[in-house]
């Protein structure tokens, strides 16, 4: 197991909003996709590991990171009515 690629990818999802999003509907898809369309070097093992960690950390995790450590969204919050 490349250990320093399972805790980038892990690290990838938990602070980039755009990517966990594809990630909680199609895990196993954004999965290989990384590992053939973006070369991380990931297992089916790894990729089977990940896809089936619990939802909550995905869900949950993000919140308790710094917001300094999170990537912004790529599309605007949404619009408030005064």
């Amino acid at each position: 197991m490349a250990y320093k690629i399972v805790q980038f990818i892990i690290g990838q999802i938990l602070t980039e909003e755009e990517l966990r999003e594809h990630f909680l509907i199609s895990p196993v898809e954004v999965l290989t996709a990384l590992r053939d369309d973006m070369g991380f070097d990931l297992t089916g093992a790894e990729i089977d590991a990940i896809a089936k960690t619990d939802r909550k950390l995905w869900e949950a995790g993000p919140d308790c990171i710094d917001g300094r450590l999170r990537r912004c969204p790529l599309s605007p919050p949404p619009r408030r009515d005064r």
